[in-house]
């Protein structure tokens, strides 16, 4: 057999390893993603509520919405707007996820067992994961970046409906497309910035957090790689992106809904810092951990079906366990 008709001969995962792992953490997120949507929405709108700048600067019109928590926010969506809007943006997130996941976790396996030479069966050490995790989660976002902006504009269509504003996108593509031909290419990037600090730091704790602790488990406890592992693993993972990320994700979330001029520009955020100082001035600093408990609710179980569901996916498609 020549080496040709033997390379043929060879499973995809072996044949092509990279593309195998993108596609099968992809469809991993995927299901995560559509599971857990009505706390990222619910997150989004809680992020944005009382916003100073925007009562500073008048460029709100309508009615202010009353405060209120996750759960009345959610069922507000629900009975506001329609059981169907806890959905609402959740196209442009699956495809920025099918991005975003397949190239962090492709990224990071590359980073940590060829870069950064990691031996099967031995410890890793916590800094090397700490820049790999980070690396990844950094590259994987700046090509999502476009996806996570039109996923966070569509998440707040419904605000502006009941606003009395009219509504800016008919669906996904047109919202491309309108934001491409208002802002440029550079538009579709608008707050890519914190949105990269923010999935660093998330994938600080993601990431890190759940190859370290699933590997601390295995060398140093009777527990084996099998299910119960990854769900311990993911629930750590979880919490410490949550307490980590969010931050970054109530800058990235404002920036991003934030109005814009002619030219492209944030009428009420210069920068990513400037968002970040109005934001502590204006509502304090635990305004930064505005929809917390969504997100680390969201973060929890999407960790877990997550983790779950690619270990799975790669033992059936015979791929080594992450």
């Amino acid at each position: 057999m020549s080496p040709a008709e033997e390379e043929r001969s060879l499973p995809l995962p072996e044949r092509w390893p990279r593309a195998s792992k993108f596609a099968l953490s992809a469809c991993a997120a995927a299901v995560a993603e559509l599971v857990t949507f009505p706390l990222d929405l619910t997150k989004t709108r809680l992020q944005i509520q009382g916003e100073a700048a925007v009562r500073r600067d008048g460029v709100a019109a309508g009615p202010a919405l009353p405060y209120r928590g996750m759960l009345r926010t959610a069922a507000g969506i629900a009975r506001e707007e329609g059981v169907r809007k806890l959905w609402q943006g959740a196209t442009p997130a699956v495809y920025r996820h099918i991005v975003y996941t397949g190239v962090r976790m492709v990224t990071y396996e590359q980073l940590r067992d060829s870069v950064l030479g990691r031996v099967q069966g031995e410890s890793f050490p916590l800094w090397k994961a700490v820049v790999g995790g980070m690396s990844a989660g950094a590259i994987g976002q700046f090509f999502a970046s476009p996806t996570d902006l039109v996923k966070v504009q569509m998440q707040m269509e419904g605000k502006r409906k009941l606003e009395g504003k009219p509504l800016r996108f008919r669906g996904v593509h047109h919202a491309f497309l309108k934001i491409l031909s208002e802002g440029g290419i550079r538009g579709l990037w608008a707050g890519w910035v914190p949105n990269v600090q923010r999935a660093a730091l998330v994938n600080l704790g993601d990431l890190t957090t759940y190859d370290s602790v699933k590997h601390f488990l295995l060398l140093n406890t009777p527990l084996v790689d099998n299910s119960v592992t990854h769900g311990v693993s993911s629930a750590c993972s979880g919490l410490v992106a949550a307490v980590l990320g969010t931050p970054a994700d109530v800058v990235k979330t404002r920036i991003m809904n934030q109005p814009r001029d002619k030219q492209g520009r944030g009428l009420l955020y210069k920068s990513s810092m400037d968002c970040l100082i109005q934001t502590v001035q204006g509502e304090g600093f635990m305004s930064l951990y505005k929809g917390f408990i969504p997100t680390w609710m969201r973060m929890a179980p999407w960790s877990l079906v997550f983790w779950l569901t690619y270990e799975q996916i790669r033992r059936m498609w015979g791929v080594s366990s992450f």
